[in-house]
């Protein structure tokens, strides 16, 4: 049994097959998810567990090179925007509903319990050497 790190099977089996290049959506409850990319839903109950958590659990794992959220995370959700930049290495910006058409090609989608508007981002893979 795992004693540290990401406890969920399914989650740490998902990331354990992601290369560089790869795209993974960490989304907030409400994020319309399409047929397609391979989803872990963490949700249990509105906000919980919440974007913050499950974010900094994920950069702790992967190596991650980017990524882009939606423009209107900045205004509607200014903790969220302020996570988003303080974490990310590189951060694109673009209209939220552009970011939901880049989610069909994700190959990983994991949904938090986020109650909070535009708690979303796509995270690009980098590679650790």
């Amino acid at each position: 049994m795992k004693k540290s790190g990401i406890l969920n099977r399914h989650l740490a089996g998902a990331l354990a097959e992601l290369g560089h290049g790869d795209t993974v959506l960490v989304c907030d409850a409400g994020m319309p998810v399409p047929a397609g990319p391979r989803v872990v839903d963490l949700a249990f109950r509105a906000g919980v567990p919440s974007f913050a958590e499950v974010l900094d659990g994920l950069l702790a794992e992967l190596v991650v090179e980017g990524g882009t959220a939606a423009c209107e995370v900045s205004e509607a959700n200014p903790a969220a925007a302020r996570l988003l930049r303080e974490s990310l290495p590189a951060l694109d910006l673009i209209p939220h509903e552009e970011l939901k058409g880049l989610t069909a090609g994700a190959r990983l989608v994991v949904r938090t319990g986020e109650a909070r508007p535009y708690a979303n981002v796509l995270l690009r893979c980098g590679v650790f050497f």
